[in-house]
This record gives structure tokens, C-alpha cells and sequence, in this order.
């Protein structure tokens, strides 16, 4: 079983491949070079003197003959358009195919400034370029066993890995041999909690120490995170090693605080097994710890080393979890628009593609804005009345998602969006979810005061995000207190 890398142009699969192949002391197999090799001349001449048809077959034959006789540690890359071929596809089988996702803008980018000054015969014209990458996207994904997006920020970046079945019995050390990041070599320290270490934590193997905290929100708290730290001391942790995030929400921010703090910083690698951390938590370095008084009013930016999503752990979620885990998804549509609002208003299910489209959405919100300067402020759409909620009830009475519901009909309704917050709310009750406070024993100005302390106030005012449409969010809004008090106890 060989490791192939599938991919549009300038998706990186060259640089990937010669990485994964110098960690197994071996050369790579490129397609598109070896063509080149075979033909004398650069792939764009074969195009000018033959066509793409002549070219496409001759692709085919090499690539099949590369995949026929790989061993299970050859790394090939495939050139993008060797997918096309249906001989190509049924050879594939066997293998482990990876797609090396790539915005499209950036490929053009890449490809435009190519130090080589090579030329691609189907890179010429940009709008083509960018209808091309559209027309075979879906096809890369349905060929794919795992996706491998590269996440960027300014502080750096890393891996993230999602496909069904990562975390399946023997899988872990296979999926973990292509991830292109030498310091995940280190050892692995795992924090989870103890319903998630009970279904998954054999997984890792031997991990140096397991340190397993109760589950739910109300143990995200520094007590926590001094009883974590005091536990890697125990277990020898030193800032060579790593540690490994096993769970949802409140294990990949308190996990990840840890780390950004221990010894001053050691990589922590996110792998979430829950809805909300699939789509949004375990993505972009927001890490931290819950006060009585505020929510996540402790923490730190801590970029992961690298994110290994398995959707098949969404099967053994109870159906509250997974409603509650939704509403994240909601939220990332409301803010991208486009087909992923369309799919998510239509009571589509969250299936591989839908999570892979919110992590693309919030990767790149957080590669133009990492701490919160201005675009990645969108992101707390609903989470400013949510996270009052989830204050002023203990943490206890509402999951995290169910409370952002809320907080997103609030904030609806501060938009002045009366036919989007009615439609909004039937997807809410669609699912299960509160769309009232119910017998929640709270009030509203409890509700307001707790908004006040919000840890993305600045001077007098909490900015408030607030929607125009689907696709069009805007942050930093001000908000008159008599309209948050109308907003909250509309809920109430």
C-alpha cells in the first residue's frame, strides 16, 4: 500500500511527497516529472505537439505502472488532472490516497510565482483556472481516503487531517506516518476525559501518560489545568515531547492551555471527536479556562501542531450531543453563505463534506486574522448572550451549542432580521434544540450583566456580530442596552 497525494495544481503535493518520502529514506515518485523525463520535453510541450487527449493516455499508463508495482512505502504524487482517467481511478484501489486540499486562489497564486518558471498548458487563463478546480474538486474528494488541508496563521502553520476511520483500531500509526511535521515525532502525553479515553484512548497505542478529567463544562477550570500540569510533571513530560487533545470542546481548550503553558510551551495536537470541536473548536489556537464570573476568561493563542478529525466518532455522540454540536454548524453557515447555508437550511445532515466546509471556513477567517483584530471577530456570532447563558446557569444547565442557539436568535433579532431569526428558529426546533429559557431559574438582567463582562469588551461597549444575510456578518456593532434587555427577555 502505497501513500498517494491527489490534488489540484499547486496544491503542494511535490513538496509534501518529498517531505514524506526523505522520512522514510526514500525519493519520491512524481508523476508529472517522470512524464516529463519520458518525453524529452516539459508536460506543456507534450500538450502543444500531441493535445491533452495523446497526453492524458500516456498519463495514464505511467501512473498505472507507478501504482501496480509501489511498495508500501513509496510516495507518489499524482499531476491533477490523473484522476480523470478511469484506469487511474480503479488503480488506486489498495492504496492510500490523500487529497492535498488548496484554495483555489492561492494555487493560482502559487503557480504564477513559481520559481521554476515552468509553464502549465491548463494554468493559462485565471477564471478557467478557478472553473477547473470547482469541476474537479468533488471528484478528488469521493476518491480520497483522508484530507489533508494546510492551515496557516501568522504565528505559523500546520496539518489537519480529516477522514472516516483515522481513529479505527491500527489505523493511528498509519495516518500518523503523513502527517509532513517532524515534531510529532516526539512523544505523546493524551488528555482526555473519561468517557472519550474509555472509547478511543487505546488508539494511541502507548502514550507516555493518559490524564483523564470528568467530562462537561463545569471542569474546564484552572483546578483542571494545575492538576494536568502537576500529572505531566509526574509523567517526566519535557518541552521535546507533545501532547494529544482527545475529545471535544472542553478537552482541546483545556488541553491546549495546558500545553501553551507548560514549561513555557509545548505542541499540542487537537484530535476531536465531538461535532462542535470538529467544525470550530479544535481549529485556530483559541485555548482556555472557564471563571465563575465569565466564560473562557483565561487563556491563551496556541496554534495546534497539527488536527486529526475522524467523523465516524460522530456515531457514538448521543443525539443531544450531536443537535447541540449543529449549532456550531449553523453559526459557520450563517457566516459563509453560499452552498453551505443553502445545504444547512435545507435540513441537510452533517456528513465528511459539510465539516470539511466548516473547517475551510474558519481556516481561512483565522489565516487573515489570528487574535481577533478584526475579521475573526465574526466567529462569535451568537456567542456573546450564549456564553451569558452558560455563566449565569453554572456551566451546567446548558450544553455549549444549545446555549449559542440562543445566543443567535438574540442576535438576530439585534440584527433586525425577523424572517431569517423565524427561520432560524424552526431549524433550531427542527432539532430538538431550546429555543426559550424555559425554566432556567435566571432573569434577564442576570442575563445582561453577564454579557457586560464579556472578555471581547473594549472601554464601555461589548461589539456585538451582527447579521445582514447569510454571507454578509459584520462584527464590532454597538448595541443600546434597552435593545439587548428586549432581545434577552424575548428568550425568557
Amino acid at each position: 500500500m502505497a501513500f498517494v497525494l491527489i490534488g489540484f495544481m499547486g496544491a503542494g503535493k511535490s513538496t509534501v511527497a518529498a517531505r514524506l518520502a526523505e522520512q522514510r529514506g526514500m525519493s519520491p515518485l512524481d508523476s508529472d516529472a517522470l512524464l516529463t523525463e519520458r518525453f524529452g520535453h516539459p508536460v506543456a510541450r507534450e500538450f502543444e505537439l500531441h493535445g491533452e487527449a495523446s497526453f492524458r493516455e500516456k498519463e495514464a499508463e505511467l501512473v498505472c505502472e507507478l501504482l501496480t508495482n509501489a511498495s508500501s512505502q513509496t510516495v507518489i504524487a499524482l499531476g491533477g488532472g490523473s484522476v480523470l482517467s478511469e484506469r487511474v481511478r480503479g488503480a488506486l484501489a489498495g492504496h492510500l490516497t490523500v487529497l492535498l486540499d488548496v484554495d483555489p486562489i492561492l494555487a493560482w497564486e502559487r503557480i504564477r510565482v513559481a520559481e521554476d518558471g515552468s509553464e502549465r498548458p491548463l494554468a493559462s487563463d485565471r477564471e478557467a483556472f478557478l472553473a477547473l478546480h470547482s469541476e474537479r474538486s468533488a471528484l478528488y474528494e469521493e476518491l480520497a481516503d483522508a484530507v489533508l488541508l494546510w492551515a496557516s496563521a501568522t504565528s505559523g502553520e500546520y496539518p489537519v487531517l480529516v477522514g472516516r476511520g483515522l481513529l479505527r483500531s491500527g489505523n493511528v500509526s498509519r495516518m500518523d506516518a503523513i502527517w509532513p511535521l517532524e515534531r510529532l515525532r516526539s512523544r505523546p502525553f493524551c488528555v482526555s476525559d473519561e468517557t472519550v479515553a474509555a472509547l478511543y484512548g487505546e488508539r494511541f497505542g502507548d502514550p507516555q501518560a493518559s490524564i483523564l478529567i470528568p467530562p462537561g463544562e463545569e471542569h474546564k477550570t484552572l483546578a483542571s489545568a494545575e492538576r494536568v500540569w502537576h500529572e505531566l510533571v509526574a509523567a517526566g513530560m519535557t518541552r521535546a515531547d507533545h501532547v494529544v487533545a482527545l475529545g471535544g470542546g472542553v478537552v482541546g481548550d483545556l488541553a491546549g492551555f495546558c500545553a501553551a503553558t507548560y514549561q513555557r510551551g509545548v505542541p499540542v495536537v487537537q484530535v476531536p471527536t465531538t461535532l462542535v470541536a470538529q467544525v470550530d473548536a479544535a481549529y485556530g489556537g483559541k485555548t482556555g479556562v472557564d471563571l465563575p464570573e465569565a466564560k473562557n476568561y483565561v487563556g491563551v493563542y496556541h496554534q495546534p501542531a497539527g488536527v486529526l478529525v475522524d467523523p465516524d466518532t460522530l456515531a457514538t455522540l448521543p443525539a443531544a450531543e450531536l443537535a447541540a454540536g449543529w449549532v456550531e454548524v449553523l453559526k459557520t453557515a450563517l457566516i459563509a453563505g453560499g452552498d453551505l447555508w443553502e445545504r444547512v437550511a435545507a435540513g441537510g445532515e452533517v456528513e465528511e463534506q459539510m465539516i470539511l466546509a466548516c473547517a475551510r471556513t474558519k481556516l481561512a477567517v483565522v489565516a487573515a486574522d489570528e487574535r481577533d483584530a478584526g475579521r475573526r471577530q465574526v466567529l462569535n456570532l451568537g456567542h456573546t448572550v450564549g456564553h451569558a447563558i452558560e455563566t449565569v446557569t453554572g456551566y451546567a444547565r446548558y450544553r455549549h451549542g444549545e446555549a449559542v442557539g440562543l445566543g443567535l436568535l438574540a442576535a438576530l433579532r439585534l440584527s433586525g432580521q425577523e424572517a431569517l431569526r423565524a427561520q432560524v428558529r424552526e431549524l433550531l426546533l427542527v432539532r430538538g434544540l431550546p429555543v426559550t429559557l424555559g425554566d432556567a431559574a435566571v432573569d434577564v438582567e442576570q442575563i445582561v450583566a453577564a454579557t457586560a463582562r464579556d472578555k471581547k469588551r473594549v472601554g464601555a461597549h461589548v461589539p456585538f456580530v451582527l447579521v445582514q444575510a447569510p454571507g454578509d456578518v459584520v462584527p464590532g456593532h454597538e448595541v443600546s442596552e434597552a435593545d439587548l434587555r428586549s432581545a434577552v427577555a424575548e428568550l425568557i
